[in-house]
């Protein structure tokens, strides 16, 4: 078996995830989120496109329910000893399935946790499990359950989250070495992808984004790939990946004549992010960094130009996105600890002007504040 953590670390995990199921009068979980189940039994999968569940009873007994492709697939990458199969067919219905093994648990008439945010939890699936557990036991939407825990990164876990941020570092040197006039796209992004590939690491969880000229606008990946003009800039968020855990980063380079307006938004990038930095700190909530980031861009005249949110958690994601539970926004109550991982992402897109900003990276919460996990420069490079 490919296990990536100890088997003390997956007991810890168990018995975490235990005491909170009987801390919410819980007899069991349903999981649907492909983070659990890796994060509790190593299962490492694309299958949870698909109707698939893993149950945990208050018993600490682990069955998994899914099809035969990930057969294989979870007797080699995880610790479940208990794999259940349901049969493609037409009008097959899994959560027939799912109640055989419930009652096998005799968990009918009891109260189930069920993990409703989740990709593989899609709105037919939600649809059938509820009609097959209407009258049949109590359910409870416990989405976040076990992601309160998995928000906490333990020892074993933060090396893994380092050597991504390692792998980070290498991808930008790549962007660095071919960003040019004339450079394409397509190649900056192949050579970042390749230098994270190469150093052991893992595809991300959602797409690179990457964009230039009027492009460098957008937070998200399009297909569009252009060559880059004498007088550009050139928008990148990528993450390095090792063993799925992620460590992101963001820059905007420029290419050619500088204007002025594209020096005095990375200055506020910068003041924005050390502000920031400050407050990532543990006992202050994550709500109150961004309000420090907004205030810091609302001061310099660009609030029209920033984002709503200023980051989120870091981890083991899945796709198709990277980001995870919970984000920095205004008002939200999480508060920091130590073991925190999080993605600090500034942006500033002017859209009067044509003109983006861009500067995030990704750090760890420790006992005395942070560490900034990525190692190179913050400054604004020009080619």
């Amino acid at each position: 078996m490919a296990l990536h953590f100890s088997k003390e670390e997956f007991e810890k995990r168990k018995l975490k995830t235990l005491q909170s199921m009987k801390e919410q009068n819980l007899d069991a979980l349903l999981m649907f989120r492909q983070e659990s189940m890796f994060w509790l039994t190593g299962y490492d999968t694309f299958g949870y496109v698909f109707f698939q569940t893993l149950i945990l009873d208050r018993n600490g007994k682990i069955i998994l329910l899914t099809r035969a492709p990930d057969l294989r697939q979870a007797q080699n990458t995880s610790n479940i000893s208990d794999i259940r199969i349901w049969v493609d067919k037409d009008g097959s219905n899994p959560t027939d399935d799912l109640k055989t093994i419930l009652n096998e648990q005799n968990l009918k008439g009891k109260k189930i946790g069920i993990e409703y945010e989740a990709y593989g939890m899609t709105g037919r699936n939600a649809l059938k499990l509820n009609q097959s557990l209407d009258n049949y036991c109590s359910v409870e939407d416990q989405s976040e359950l076990i992601t309160k825990h998995r928000v906490i990164k333990s020892i074993e876990e933060i090396v893994y989250v380092k050597k991504a941020a390692e792998l980070a570092d290498k991808a930008l040197d790549e962007a660095w070495n071919y960003v040019k006039a004339g450079a394409s796209e397509a190649k900056i992004l192949a050579e970042m992808q390749k230098a994270v590939l190469e150093g052991g690491g893992d595809y991300p969880a959602n797409e690179y984004i990457i964009g230039s000229g009027h492009n460098a606008l957008l937070c998200r990946y399009q297909s569009e790939k252009r060559n880059l003009s004498d007088t550009d800039q050139l928008s990148i968020e990528w993450a390095g990946t090792f063993k799925h855990y992620h460590s992101a980063m963001f820059r905007t380079i420029l290419v050619g004549k500088t204007n002025p307006k594209h020096i005095e938004m990375h200055k506020a990038c910068v003041e924005a992010l050390t502000n920031c930095e400050k407050k990532l700190i543990p006992g202050n909530t994550v709500g109150q960094v961004f309000d420090v980031h907004a205030k810091t861009f609302d001061n310099l005249g660009y609030k029209n130009s920033r984002m709503n949110a200023c980051g989120y958690s870091m981890g083991a994601t899945f796709s198709p996105n990277w980001m995870d539970w919970p984000m920095l926004y205004t008002g939200n109550p999480y508060k920091i600890v130590p073991g925190n991982v999080f993605f600090m992402h500034m942006i500033l897109m002017d859209s009067d002007n044509g003109i983006a900003m861009n500067l995030g990276e990704t750090y760890l919460v420790t006992e005395n504040g942070n560490e900034r996990l990525g190692k190179q420069k913050l400054d604004l490079v020009i080619f």
